[in-house]
């Protein structure tokens, strides 16, 4: 079995255990963001150039960038074109009018991590 905690000091036992657990998920889940973000990132330079091809300035323009806090952590996948990505997926005007289609090369990318990173948190827990 484990050992004997004297009853006065069970509530300083489980506050440990609890912030030792939370360290460990909070660690995790750093690493999770860190390789989803990248890994998104590598998804979109790869579909983008073979969505729209051309220079291939627009797919080298994709990058991710992670911010941890104590008690959080974010990634963010962005374009170093600001505005381009919007367009390109939800289409534009046309300068003589009409409209361009969107071409969806972000959304499917989206979903796909949002899955992933959903089993992946699920399985270190």
């Amino acid at each position: 079995m484990g050992r004997k905690i004297p009853v006065d000091k069970l509530t300083q036992e489980v506050d440990k255990i609890l912030s030792e657990y939370g360290g460990d998920v909070q660690g995790n889940l750093n690493t999770i963001v860190g390789q989803m973000s990248k890994k998104g990132a590598q998804t979109l330079r790869q579909q983008s150039k073979n969505t729209f091809g051309g220079t291939g300035k627009y797919a080298k323009g994709w990058t991710s960038t992670v911010e941890t806090g104590r008690v959080s952590a974010q990634g963010t996948i962005y374009n170093k074109t600001p505005g381009l990505p919007h367009l390109l997926e939800n289409g534009h005007a046309l300068r003589g009018g009409g409209r361009t289609p969107g071409r969806p090369h972000i959304k499917p990318v989206e979903e796909a991590l949002v899955r992933e990173f959903e089993s992946k948190v699920k399985s270190k827990l």
